[in-house]
Formats: C-alpha cells, sequence, structure tokens
C-alpha cells in the first residue's frame, strides 16, 4: 500500500490531494493518506450546504467550508482532528461496507486502552457517543473511504458551526444525522498526543498491509493547486452546488420583525417574499424582484448597496438584509 500526506492544513488543496490521487495515481496500488485540515467544516456531496451550517458564526470565525466527493452529513476538523483516506478497489469493501476500513483506528485505540466500535451505518463510537465519522465515494471500481477522528477536538466550536439558525427549510438536500459526540482524549487514560496517535496509526497499516511511502512530483503538485484553485476553493463548487431549497428566514431587528420566506437553486435565489411589523416607503416587490438572480456568497451585501434597502424596510441596512438572506 502507498503511503502519502498532503503537507498542508488548506482544506481546498487537501480535498484536490484526495480527488487527484484518486483520478490520476496508478489505478492497480491502494493508497493510504493521512491529512489535517484547520478550522473548516466538510459537507456531504448531496447537501444543501446553507441547511447544515451556521453561516453567520461560520464568518465570524474564520471557519473555511469545502465539498467533498462522497455523500453523507457535515463534519467539522480543525488541529484537534485526524483524516484518513484509502482508496482501494471497490472488490475489497463491496456495497458501501464502511466496517472493514475502521479496523485500524479501532485497533489502535485498544493499544492505547481506549474501548472504541462500529457503530449504525458509517460511525466510530465510545460508550455510544460520536468520535469518528466515515463516507465513501465510488468510482470505475474504485473506492475512496475516508474517515474523520476527533481525538482533541474543540468539541464546543463543533456544536455551534453545524448548530443552524433559526430556519424552516423544505430541500431535497440530504440531511445530517446530529450525534452525540465526544474525542478520544476525554476517553484515554492520559492524554494522548496528535504525532503519537498518527504514528501509532501508520504503525498498525505498515503491519497490515506494508507502506511505501510516496511523495508527488512539483508537477503533479501543480496539477492538484490547480484543481484546488477551480474546484474545491470556489463559491460553485462549495454553496453554488447545493440542491434547491425553501427556506423560512426570520430576525427581529430595533426597528421590526422581518420574515423571509425564500426560494433558492445551485445558491442563487430564484423568488423571495419579505414580511413584517417594519415601516418603510418603497414598494417591497421592487426589492423583491431586485434580490431574484442574486447569489447568496460573500459578495451578496454589495450586491445589495445600491438597492437602498433601507427605503423598504426602515432602519435595515444592506448588511443586515444580507446577513438575514444567508441564515
Amino acid at each position: 500500500m502507498i503511503y502519502l500526506e498532503t503537507g498542508s492544513t488548506d482544506p481546498y488543496f487537501n480535498l484536490a490531494f484526495e480527488e487527484y490521487v484518486f483520478e490520476n495515481l496508478d489505478p492497480t496500488k491502494s493508497y493510504f493518506i493521512l491529512w489535517q485540515n484547520e478550522n473548516t467544516i466538510v459537507v456531504g456531496r448531496h447537501q444543501n450546504t446553507y441547511e447544515e451550517i451556521n453561516q453567520r458564526y461560520v464568518e465570524e470565525h474564520g471557519i473555511r467550508v469545502v465539498r467533498r466527493l462522497s455523500g453523507g452529513g457535515a463534519v467539522y476538523h480543525d488541529n484537534g482532528n485526524l483524516n484518513y483516506t484509502f482508496i482501494v478497489d471497490q472488490d475489497a469493501a463491496p456495497d458501501f461496507n464502511f466496517a472493514v476500513f475502521t479496523v485500524p483506528v479501532i485497533k489502535t485505540l485498544e493499544r492505547l486502552g481506549v474501548k472504541a466500535e462500529f457503530t449504525g451505518r458509517n460511525d466510530l463510537t465510545i460508550d455510544g457517543r460520536k468520535f469518528c465519522g466515515n463516507a465513501q465515494y465510488v468510482r470505475r471500481g474504485r473506492i475512496m473511504h475516508h474517515g474523520c477522528i476527533m481525538l482533541d477536538s474543540n468539541l464546543e466550536v463543533v456544536v455551534n458551526a453545524l448548530k443552524v439558525r433559526e430556519a424552516k427549510f423544505q430541500s431535497k438536500g440530504v440531511k445530517s444525522v446530529r450525534s452525540r459526540v465526544t474525542t478520544i482524549n476525554a476517553h484515554a487514560p492520559r492524554p494522548i498526543a496528535m504525532e503519537e496517535f498518527k504514528s501509532l496509526l501508520k504503525g498498525y497499516i505498515l503491519e497490515a498491509e506494508g507502506l511505501e511511502p510516496m511523495a508527488l512530483t512539483p508537477e503533479q503538485l501543480d496539477e492538484v493547486r490547480r484543481l484546488r484553485d477551480e474546484k474545491y476553493a470556489t463559491w460553485e463548487w462549495n454553496y453554488g452546488a447545493s440542491p434547491a431549497y425553501d427556506v423560512r428566514l426570520e430576525e427581529r431587528f430595533d426597528f421590526g420583525l422581518v420574515t423571509v420566506y425564500l426560494q433558492a437553486d445551485r445558491g442563487r435565489i430564484q423568488a423571495v417574499k419579505i414580511y413584517g411589523d417594519f415601516f418603510g416607503s418603497g414598494e417591497l416587490a421592487e426589492l423583491e424582484a431586485a434580490l431574484v438572480g442574486l447569489p447568496l456568497d460573500g459578495n451578496l451585501e454589495a450586491a445589495l448597496e445600491p438597492l437602498d434597502v433601507g427605503r423598504y424596510i426602515q432602519g435595515m441596512t444592506a448588511r443586515d438584509l444580507a446577513r438575514l438572506l444567508k441564515g
């Protein structure tokens, strides 16, 4: 089995690295990759990003958001989290068999005095609490299986970043199932350092499969960076790929209650109706018509500035409306 490390904590680069290895390296070989992301939410391939994250909290805390190739639910990554990837022939685990790929993690934890088990569809738990989620992507007879292990993650941020604000969604996106989460170190007989855990996990794979270290060439890394910039770091992939959805958003401001019924598709506003007990001199239908077609991205506030939002909703600024529309 070939062993690689991404050498980066940039989530856009790391997911591009995974895809590059999966799509371009020798398909007759198996691969094992270890990697870490700085503060990031990774959403599943088929999810509505807006429905999965607390957008306001994410923006305020500089948390990046990226969509992965595989299905499943949204997860939070930070420096207390270790991610692992297996890329193998589909024959090794047909029919989305997740358990076979989690054995190395369970066995490594046994050596550290922690009892873990595979439960449900794709989770690893300790005392009934989830510390590792797993997901898979299958294409052309090959499987990419990845898992995120919470060794010492910040659980407060996990909860807040994935806690969607009060909004009622109706969408075709696949919703995450929120589980009670924990970290390995919360159950370990002694604190386990990341490098120690990483070394032990590699050691288990080495014993079981054999590992042959490999590094990508400069030319291959250039291709990974291109994929990063053109796909994984783009709003179109991370937000614009979200399925169509309807949502009811509501917030009370000093100037009154504002309720928005929003229809969006691929991250763009398709229709919107605004209600509330506020005052204003403009016809709301004009503002609603002007909102149609706007992307719900980081440039939304700037796009709203020329609309003179306060004329329609007295006291509301472009920033207020952008924050409300983005949830």
